[in-house]
């Protein structure tokens, strides 16, 4: 029933969502796309997984372990600190540190969480700075 409750209040926020995102208009064209498809993309398939859990058998609940508990509690500060950084510290970095601490819940070794970390960041900025055509903050600790 919980997932139910839960599917049924997250497909309200997304008709929220879509409401806003739709009305997203910029005065100028600064990407190829506008500001616009992203967001109503997004929020689409957040609609399209929670039908599916709306529409889903329900299963017998199960509660995570304290262990379990503690690495969500680590995560949602991780991504917190991603979001609080984003700007100041610049998409590479920030993704960088969020891949590694992400890397570490997971239990990654420090030497593969760094490698992974480094890749992801470098090369995810590049695909959207270069390739797409996104503006991505590059830190301003470097101005």
């Amino acid at each position: 029933m919980s997932d139910r409750i839960f599917a049924t209040v997250w497909l309200v926020l997304c008709g929220i969502g879509l409401v806003i995102g739709w009305g997203i208009h910029s005065e100028y064209s600064y990407e190829p796309l506008g500001p616009r498809p992203f967001p109503i993309a997004i929020i689409s398939l957040m609609v399209l997984c929670a039908s599916l859990l709306l529409l889903k058998k329900p299963d017998t609940v199960h509660w995570p372990t304290p262990q379990v508990l503690r690495r969500l509690v680590l995560l949602i500060v991780s991504l917190a600190m991603y979001a609080w950084s984003f700007e100041w510290l610049g998409f590479p970095l920030a993704t960088t540190l969020l891949t590694i601490c992400v890397a570490l819940l997971f239990n990654a070794t420090l030497l593969t969480a760094i490698i992974s970390g480094v890749f992801l960041g470098s090369s995810l900025f590049f695909a959207f700075d270069r390739l797409l055509d996104v503006t991505l903050p590059i830190g301003s600790w470097l101005s």
